[in-house]
């Protein structure tokens, strides 16, 4: 009889270990979450990220709907992905990698900054200097004129990005540059743009006023 209420004491015992500590992880403020901590972020407050994941302090971290509250914080227009983890025993982990601006479009006397998705992170009163006025004839989201001409300036290798003024792009198959120094460049369409970033950093330092890298390999320099 004994080893009857010994193996029910047992089971009550375990079942109480067990209640007790699902009663911390899913429903007390013991495991509850602390601190929101915020990496990968620059233009965007680390405060606005905190704000948009919607935790309150205190909600039992297990509980927390990661999936939810990257949604929320993805809504942030500078933020180009998020990742949102549990460190336990407190805290949120969330992960940001924002939108890189690389080009501006004229509109309506301000400036759209633009990611190379053509995503408008802020409209600007005043060009910013180091990124290219990108001139297309539809600037709107899904341009095919303009991805292609995104696309292209994300090949553009390093040393070369910052020397372009202008980008123009009449068609997907028409994209061309125009540099700080008034030098032209006929880029043509978004394929093969390894080999045409290569034989243009190489054809640039001939004197010119015009290098056509259209067809990579029957290359024009006027």
């Amino acid at each position: 009889m004994n080893g009857v209420w010994r193996s029910a004491f047992l089971a009550l015992l375990t079942a109480g270990v067990v209640g007790i500590a699902a009663w911390l992880v899913f429903f007390s403020s013991v495991l509850g979450v602390r601190e929101i901590r915020v990496a990968g972020n620059l233009a965007v407050p680390a405060e606005q990220i905190r704000q948009a994941a919607g935790v309150a302090d205190g909600k039992p971290l297990a509980t927390v709907d990661v999936a939810e509250v990257e949604g929320r914080i993805q809504r942030i227009r500078q933020v180009e992905s998020v990742t949102v983890s549990r460190g336990w025993p407190g805290t949120l982990v969330v992960e940001i990698t924002e939108r890189e601006p690389v080009a501006v479009i004229p509109a309506g006397g301000r400036f759209a900054v633009v990611d190379r998705h053509g995503v408008v992170t802020e409209v600007a009163a005043v060009a910013p200097p180091t990124l290219p006025v990108l001139r297309v004839d539809h600037p709107q989201s899904g341009d095919p004129a303009a991805l292609a001409a995104l696309a292209v300036i994300g090949a553009l290798p390093q040393g070369l990005a910052p020397k372009v003024a202008e980008v123009l792009a009449p068609s997907p198959e028409t994209v061309s540059l125009r540099l700080k120094d008034g030098r032209e460049v006929v880029w043509g369409g978004s394929d093969r743009p390894a080999d045409k970033a290569r034989i243009l950093t190489t054809l640039l330092k001939r004197p010119a006023d015009s290098y056509d890298v259209s067809s990579p390999d029957v290359v024009t320099v006027k």
